[in-house]
């Protein structure tokens, strides 16, 4: 395995900044994990402000419960006893859960979070321990019921989870049957090539359905099987439990909801009286609170004192929306902007790990985790890869092809490559023999007309049926060379496909099973292995 990075352009402006030149947007946001100063400053911070968060033990034994069901692992029982003594820290990261653990960015975000926490130890002399935030209250199903495999044939396979239909209900929550799981598991056994590592996998997914009556559920049992070795503890934000110990932020969030918005807008204007884009929707008179009402996840808004959803399902006044939280907190949930400040009163959150779209729209709460009392914890860059298997690495040497040809597209390099094939030079006869054609036939028409008008007409039809029917010619040689290339060409398409799957970065569309299922698992032991890089440069990795 040989590591080289590869600097991609694009994506976030604000992000990009943050990575590139930190000094330009410090101001939006609360510290840089790469700075080694800012990670004793906000160690200390945590340290005399810890009365202010939930109660430790609690939230530790809240954690037992969940990982003894989903992540047993001994390594993650230490970390939670480490958790529990009041010096300990947290690095977070988190992602919505996803069927058989989502794109490979997930796996990413994981070890990054992993090897952060173990550098921060190293460094402070004290406990750090990781933790993955498993989204489980969002109610985006469509986002988190399908993954991408490449199949045995080297192409592009969705699989897709289907459920009952029911209300948009947060995703921890949406039951999934034997049945269903049965049918995505035998897809994804179908799809994988027989490798001498195919039994250990599909045994592992076939154990995390087990008992699993949703996504959530599995998700945590498959991350656990991959990463509870390395101690990292799971969390899911829809977990009843958590939420009662969460019920005074939620109370402090209504309360102070005015302020919290006022906070809100403030930071977006800062955002873009800056130059850049925002990245999550920041409107007047959202609550940023979902209320869970017949199992339906509603966005509350406020209007004349009252806060109520776009629909007038649900209408509360503060004071009711107060007394239903004592009665009922697990009918509360974050959006994407407060999950960021219940995660810092939940846990003492040294650092969090994100992706460059999540780095751009933290920057939104900053002034309202202040409004809290709080302080926006230091962001760490998710490592980000691309893996090139050693096959393909030859295919494209063969073909002259860097790692950039493959990310702007082909078919240009492609067309080039076959053109070059060309001996005969076909498609430049083809074009010299039309034009000779035209420049033969063209005056013999115009004096036609001179005889009779409707000649011309006729002769310039006759032409054009004529000029088709030699391109039609064309296209069929052009065929019959591409087929006589056809094991090349399909090298070129396998190249795409593996690199670059539907024109996205191959994190973010592809599933680890195909490459577990290659490589085995000792291949994430070697992932784990690689030097830690927090700079937010893209690396290519060659098998």
């Amino acid at each position: 395995m040989n590591v080289v990075p590869e600097p991609l352009p694009g994506g976030s402006a604000l992000a990009s900044d943050f990575i590139h030149q930190y000094e330009a947007v410090g101001h939006l946001y609360g510290g840089d994990f790469r700075e080694r100063e800012s990670r004793t400053m906000r160690a200390a911070w945590l340290d005399s402000t810890a009365s202010g968060r939930a109660d430790r033990s609690a939230v530790v034994s809240c954690l037992r419960s969940y990982n003894s069901q989903h992540n047993p692992h001994e390594a993650v029982v230490r970390s939670l006893d480490l958790l529990e003594q009041p010096e300990t820290l947290v690095v977070t990261g988190g992602q919505q859960s996803g069927l058989f653990t989502g794109p490979l960015f997930v796996v990413y975000k994981a070890i990054t979070t992993i090897k952060a926490a173990r550098e921060a130890a190293e460094q402070l002399g004290r406990q750090v321990v990781p933790l993955f935030w498993i989204a489980g209250e969002d109610h985006d199903w469509d986002e988190v019921n399908h993954t991408y495999v490449l199949n045995r044939a080297g192409e592009i396979s969705r699989i897709k989870l289907d459920k009952s239909e029911g209300p948009r209900s947060s995703v921890s929550t949406v039951k999934v049957d034997a049945e269903s799981w049965l049918e995505v598991i035998q897809q994804l056994d179908g799809l994988l090539q027989d490798s001498d590592f195919k039994p250990q996998i599909m045994e592992f997914v076939n154990a995390a359905a087990q008992n699993a009556d949703n996504v959530t559920a599995a998700f945590a049992k498959l991350m656990g099987a991959l990463f509870g070795s390395s101690g990292l503890i799971l969390l899911d934000s829809a977990d009843p439990a958590l939420r009662r110990l969460e019920a005074p932020m939620f109370a402090a969030m209504i309360e102070r909801n005015d302020e919290l918005e006022a906070a809100y807008l403030e930071g977006a204007e800062r955002i873009t009286s800056s130059g850049y884009a925002l990245q999550a929707d920041v409107t007047p008179g959202n609550a940023n609170l979902f209320y869970i009402h017949e199992g339906a996840r509603l966005l509350l808004h406020k209007a004349d004192g009252r806060f109520a959803d776009r629909k007038a399902a649900v209408s509360f006044s503060r004071e009711e929306l107060l007394e239903l939280l004592d009665s009922h907190p697990e009918r509360f949930s974050n959006n994407v902007l407060t999950r960021p400040l219940m995660q810092d009163y939940v846990l003492p959150v040294l650092a969090t790990v994100l992706g460059q779209g999540e780095m751009a729209y933290w920057a939104i709460p900053h002034l309202a985790f202040r409004v809290m009392g709080g302080q926006m914890p230091l962001i760490i860059p998710r490592m980000s890869f691309t893996i090139i298997e050693g096959t393909l690495h030859k295919h494209m040497d063969k073909y002259g092809l860097a790692f950039t040809d493959v990310r702007l597209g082909l078919e240009a390099k492609r067309k080039e490559w076959l053109t070059a094939q060309d001996e005969m030079k076909l498609e430049e006869k083809f074009e010299e023999a039309k034009a000779a054609f035209s420049a033969m036939y063209g005056p013999l028409i115009e004096q036609l007309g001179g005889i009779q008008a409707g000649l011309l007409k006729l002769g310039n039809s006759n032409k054009d049926k004529i000029i088709d029917q030699i391109s039609f010619l064309q296209g069929k040689a052009l065929d019959a060379m591409e087929k006589q290339n056809e094991a090349a060409l399909r090298q070129w398409e396998r190249i795409e496909l593996s690199l670059m799957p539907l024109g996205k970065l191959q994190e973010r569309v592809y599933n680890i099973m195909y490459y577990l299922n290659r490589y085995g698992p000792r291949w994430l032991e070697e992932l784990m292995d690689i030097p830690a890089d927090y700079s937010g440069t893209h690396r290519i990795i060659y098998m």
